[in-house]
C-alpha cells in the first residue's frame, strides 16, 4: 500500500481538543506524522455549549498538528459522546428477490440502510447501525452471511442514537473551522479499536473510557459490540468535588487531584499533609492528603457504581454474556493512583488500564501511548480505514472505465468488420480469398475467441 494516505482523528473533548495526524507505515502499523491540543472550552460534559470557542479550540488544536507536520488538513474524523446519546437493539429483514444468487455486501446495505429509516424520538438521529448476528432463511446465528444462499436475511442491530441539535453542533464547528467532516463516530468505539485486542473482544470485555466531562462504555463479545452507554460524569465532578470540599480554586484542585491524588483513601496515613498557598497574601491551606483520598473515593466509587449497572443491565451475570476479559480502563481519568484496584473491588472482575499502542508503530513518541488519547488514535484509525476504502472505489472504477473502453473498441472494429464485408463479397473472384476478407475473418475470429 502507498504511504501517502494521511488521515485526520479529531477528538472534541470536555477537557481538550485533539487533533492528530497519521498513515500507515508499511507493516500497517499507524505512524503520527501530528498532533495537536488545545483547551476546550466550549464543551460541557460531552456537548458543544459554546460554538465560537469551540470552533477558536479547534482551529488552535489543527494549526499546531499542521504547523508539527507540514501536512495541511483538509478532512477530519471526529468522535461523538455526551449524555443524550442511547442505544437499543432492533432486529430487521429483507426479502431478496432470487434466492439463486449468494448473499453480498450490496444486500447488508440494503438491510442497513432499511433500519436506518426507522422512525425515532422528536430531535433524534440514528448515528451508528451495528449488525450483530444474522440469520439467513431459518439458520440462527451467523456471523458473515456474504456468500451464502438464501431468500430471507434477518439480523439483529445495535442501534446507536443522538440528538439531532448535538450532532449539528458538532458538524457547525467543524466546518466553521474551515474542515471537511469525514464521519461521526461514536467515542467509545473509537476508544475501543485503539486499546482492545481482538481476543478480548472474542472473550468478552467492558471497556471504560474517564473522560473530563462523561464516562463512555462499550460492552463486546464473541467478537461484537453488545451495549454502549455513556455516563455524564467524569473526571471534572472529582475535580469539582476536591474544589468544593477543600475550599482551592479549580487550578490547585486540578494538580492535587493528578499530582497526590488516590482513590483508595487506606494508602493515606494522616500525617501526610499538603500545603496549598492562599490567594493574594492570604494564609496557605493545609489539606491532609487521607481527606483527599476520601473526597476522590466517594465520587469515583459512584462513578464505577453507574457503569457496573450498565454491565449488570446489559446481562454481564449470565452464563452466556460473562465478560471473560473484564474490564479495560481508558481516558485521561484512568491515570488516577489505585483506580485499577478499586474498580476489582467493586465489580469482582479482572481490570486493566489499557494504552492506545497497540496500532501505533514501533517508534512512537512515548506520551502518545498515554490512555488520554486513546479516543484520537481511534478516529484517526477509522479515518484511515475510510481512506482505504475510498482508494478501494477508485481502483474499481478504474478497472470498469477500462473494460468499458476495451468493450467500446470491439464495438467499433466489429462496426468496421461489417462495413468491409459487402464490399468484399462483391469484389472477391470464386476460390480465391482477398486480403480484405481475409482481414476480415481473422478479426472476426479473433473477437469471438475474446469472447
Amino acid at each position: 500500500m502507498e504511504n501517502n494516505k494521511i488521515a485526520v482523528g479529531l477528538d472534541i473533548g470536555t477537557t481538550k481538543i485533539v487533533a492528530m495526524i497519521g498513515r500507515k507505515n508499511e507493516y500497517d502499523k499507524i505512524e503520527v506524522v501530528g498532533i495537536g491540543k488545545a483547551k476546550s472550552l466550549g464543551v460541557k460534559r460531552g456537548v458543544v455549549s459554546n460554538i465560537t470557542q469551540t470552533i477558536q479550540s479547534i482551529q488552535q488544536a489543527v494549526d499546531e498538528a499542521e504547523s508539527v507536520s507540514g501536512v495541511k488538513i483538509e478532512e477530519v474524523v471526529v468522535g461523538i459522546a455526551g449524555q443524550h446519546i442511547r442505544s437499543l437493539h432492533h432486529s430487521d429483514y429483507i426479502t431478496r428477490s432470487t434466492s439463486d444468487e449468494v448473499i453480498e455486501d450490496a444486500d447488508i446495505d440494503d438491510l442497513v440502510n432499511q433500519v436506518h429509516k426507522l422512525v425515532m424520538l422528536p430531535g433524534e438521529e440514528i448515528i451508528h447501525v451495528l449488525p450483530q448476528e444474522f440469520k439467513v432463511d431459518s439458520q440462527a446465528d451467523i456471523k458473515e452471511p456474504i456468500g451464502m444462499y438464501g431468500g430471507r436475511l434477518e439480523a439483529n442491530f445495535h442501534v446507536v442514537v443522538g440528538q439531532v441539535s448535538s450532532i449539528r453542533n458538532i458538524g457547525r464547528c467543524v466546518k466553521s473551522a474551515g474542515l471537511g467532516l469525514n464521519e461521526i463516530t461514536l467515542e467509545p468505539l473509537a476508544s475501543a479499536s485503539a486499546v482492545l485486542s481482538q481476543e478480548e473482544k472474542e472473550a468478552g470485555v467492558a471497556l471504560i473510557d474517564i473522560g473530563g466531562g462523561t464516562t463512555d462504555l462499550a460492552i463486546f463479545k464473541d467478537g461484537i459490540i453488545r451495549h454502549t452507554a455513556v455516563i455524564p460524569f467524569g473526571g471534572n465532578v472529582i475535580t469539582e468535588d476536591i474544589k468544593e470540599g477543600c475550599s482551592i480554586i479549580e487550578k490547585q484542585a486540578e494538580l492535587l487531584k493528578t499530582k497526590f491524588g488516590s482513590a483508595w483513601p487506606g494508602e493515606n496515613k494522616e500525617t501526610e499533609i499538603v500545603s496549598i498557598p492562599g490567594l493574594r497574601g492570604r494564609e496557605p491551606k493545609e489539606i491532609t492528603l487521607k481527606n483527599l483520598s476520601k473526597i476522590i473515593h466517594a465520587r469515583v466509587q459512584e462513578i464505577i457504581e453507574h457503569v457496573y449497572l450498565e454491565i449488570k443491565n446489559y446481562g454481564h451475570e449470565t452464563a452466556k454474556g460473562k465478560l471473560i476479559a473484564g474490564i479495560v480502563l481508558t481516558g485521561g481519568g484512568s491515570q488516577l493512583k489505585h483506580l485499577r484496584q478499586l474498580v476489582e473491588y467493586i465489580t469482582g472482575m479482572d481490570a486493566r488500564i489499557g494504552y492506545p499502542n497497540e496500532h501505533l508503530a514501533g517508534d512512537s513518541d512515548e506520551a502518545l501511548s498515554s490512555p488520554s488519547y486513546a479516543t484520537a488514535v481511534g478516529l484517526l484509525m477509522k479515518g484511515l480505514e475510510i481512506e482505504e476504502g475510498k482508494e478501494e472505489v477508485e481502483e474499481e472504477e478504474i478497472v470498469e472505465e477500462i473494460v468499458t473502453n476495451v468493450v467500446e473498441q470491439h464495438e467499433e472494429i466489429e462496426e468496421v468488420v461489417e462495413e468491409v464485408q459487402p464490399v468484399v463479397k462483391e469484389k472477391s473472384k470464386p476460390k480465391k480469398k482477398s486480403f480484405f476478407e481475409k482481414f476480415a475473418e481473422g478479426l472476426k475470429d479473433f473477437l469471438d475467441n475474446a469472447e
